[in-house]
Order: C-alpha cells, then sequence, then structure tokens
C-alpha cells in the first residue's frame, strides 16, 4: 500500500469513527430520569447493546391500601401479576433513527395490562419527551409528554 493511499484510508476511517462517535452521543441524549406526564411515576431510560429500555424507578404512591408494594395486577398473565411495578420494565427494544426519533419499540402500560407499539421524540433542548404508544399505525395513537429529573 503506498504512502497515499495509507494516508487517505486513515483519513477516511477517522471521519467515520467521529461520525459514529457524534451519531451515538445524540442517540444516548434520551437515558435519564423522566416524569410521566401524570408525575405518579418516573421511569429511568437506559442503554442495553444498542438498544434502549426503561423502568419504573420511583412511584408517588409505591404501596397499596395494606401497605404492600404495589404489583403489576392487571397484567393478563397470571404468573407475571406478583412482580413488583418497582423496576418495572415499560419500555424495550428502542432504536435510535434520526432527528432525536427512537422508533420500533413497545410500552408496556401497567394500568391496564396492555403492550403497545411506541416511539419517542426527544425536544430540541432535551427537556421533555413525547412518548407515543399505538396500534398498527402512529397516527392512531396517544402521546404522553415525559420531562427530564436529575
Amino acid at each position: 500500500m503506498s504512502r497515499i493511499s495509507f494516508v487517505l484510508l486513515f483519513a477516511y476511517l477517522c471521519a467515520f469513527a467521529v461520525t459514529a462517535v457524534a451519531q451515538n452521543s445524540e442517540a444516548d441524549r434520551v437515558i435519564g430520569n423522566w416524569l410521566v406526564q401524570d408525575k405518579k411515576a418516573k421511569v429511568q431510560i437506559f442503554k442495553k447493546g444498542d438498544k434502549y429500555f426503561g423502568k419504573i424507578v420511583w412511584l408517588k404512591e409505591p404501596n397499596d391500601e395494606q401497605g404492600n408494594p404495589k404489583h403489576d395486577k392487571e397484567n393478563p398473565e397470571e404468573k407475571l401479576q406478583s412482580r413488583p411495578l418497582m423496576g418495572l420494565e415499560l419500555l424495550s427494544d428502542f432504536v435510535y433513527d434520526e432527528d432525536l426519533v427512537w422508533e420500533d419499540g413497545e410500552i408496556y402500560d401497567p394500568k391496564n395490562g396492555k403492550t403497545y407499539s411506541c416511539k419517542m421524540t426527544l425536544s430540541e433542548d432535551g427537556k421533555t419527551l413525547d412518548v407515543r404508544g399505538y396500534i398498527g399505525f402512529s397516527l392512531i395513537g396517544r402521546t404522553s409528554v415525559w420531562t427530564r429529573v436529575r
């Protein structure tokens, strides 16, 4: 390999690495703690491999009327009804697309025990996250606005 070819290859690889790092840092902007719209829970979004997930890390009312930790009682699978809400993974398998949008994920709603397709859109300032759950097409669904917390 000639010296010029080596220099060009090196320059190309450096440019590719910088682009990949920039995209990863943009994709990772969603990572953190989020207060859900009704302010009754906080969800921590984190990364596993190249996908993004979210779990409940705080509940305004973590216990039931008897003082016991709340469980996933609305889950249609009887064996999952005994799992605690605290630590429950609500968001799964999100992939960063571009322009501050994460797609191809799912959101589980413990209030009704249903799982929906979901996409998330981060505001430019990174302070709010539009979480849109839907069935079939994203045009038919509901958006909840979450607020970043420290």
